[in-house]
């Protein structure tokens, strides 16, 4: 299954150059995502922009797909990303800041995925394990009964990319999701997390 990291945004909040290149324990915050990917074989494409111009840089370098993404917004971009690679069938779509991702997690999600029945699928963490503030109160929704938050990480089907998808909700009490790096706090959270992991 191909793995499309979003990789496009200018991390403003963090201040410190290019969001997925900022060193996690010794590599590019990406590097840690798309080796997770890689180890649960999947095959990882970046989508980067204009605003991201050394991740493109350092993609190319790794021999990893890039493609340049017009900054309309990470759901147009995904969408022209799984239309300019003619995907029709299932896509995994991650965002690049959850450095703590393992493969074990995304072979659990895709096997989820496998079995669910639906053309989507979407990936939950509670949100009593979400410390960052990601500059506002992160988005939260119910999933059954457990008030969640989005980690970022999503199935879709390529052949209806543009159309709305039939959805199912998993909800992951998984620590790791949670550590989305959007501030200094995040990062500084995620790496100690991982120093002791």
């Amino acid at each position: 299954m191909r793995a499309l990291i979003m990789a496009g945004g200018a991390g403003s909040r963090l201040a410190m150059g290019e969001k997925p290149l900022i060193s996690v324990c010794g590599r590019p915050m990406i590097h840690h995502v798309i080796d997770a990917f890689c180890s649960a074989g999947c095959e990882p494409v970046v989508v980067a922009s204009s605003r991201t111009p050394m991740t493109m840089n350092w993609c190319r370098a790794q021999a990893i797909p890039v493609i340049n993404a017009r900054c309309d917004g990470f759901i147009e971009d995904m969408v022209r990303a799984v239309t300019v690679l003619e995907e029709t069938g299932p896509v995994i779509v991650s965002v690049s800041d959850i450095p703590c991702i393992t493969p074990a997690i995304i072979t659990s999600i895709i096997a989820t995925y496998r079995g669910c029945g639906k053309d989507a699928l979407s990936t939950w963490v509670p949100a009593r394990l979400v410390k960052s503030c990601r500059g506002g109160m992160p988005y939260r929704e119910l999933v059954g009964t457990t008030l969640s938050c989005p980690a970022g990480l999503n199935i879709l089907c390529g052949n209806c990319i543009d159309t709305e998808q039939d959805e199912f909700r998993l909800l992951l009490d998984e620590p790791r999701l949670a550590l989305n790096v959007n501030t200094r706090e995040d990062l500084a959270r995620t790496i100690s997390f991982l120093e002791s992991a």
